[in-house]
């Protein structure tokens, strides 16, 4: 799956920049079980994603505890 749907046209990444986001997203969600996988959830991670790559962040392992982070915050 990829991110792309949940970025702004108004925001620009380079395509490397996107793939690795995307791997993220995709890793952070298979990550989580299914009943975890809702839309909304998908927003969040893929918010959270977006929001640490647009601060310079392109780890894609930082990425995506950055995400099952704001997840497990939620959850709790």
């Amino acid at each position: 799956m990829t991110i792309l749907p949940f970025v702004r046209p108004e925001t620009t990444f380079d395509p490397d920049a996107v793939a690795i986001m995307s791997s993220a997203f995709d890793a952070a969600l298979a990550s989580l079980n299914d009943q975890n996988k809702s839309p909304t959830v998908r927003e969040i991670i893929a918010k959270r994603i977006i929001a640490a790559a647009m601060k310079g962040e392109r780890d894609p392992e930082r990425l995506r505890q950055e995400a099952i982070n704001a997840i497990s915050r939620i959850a709790e």
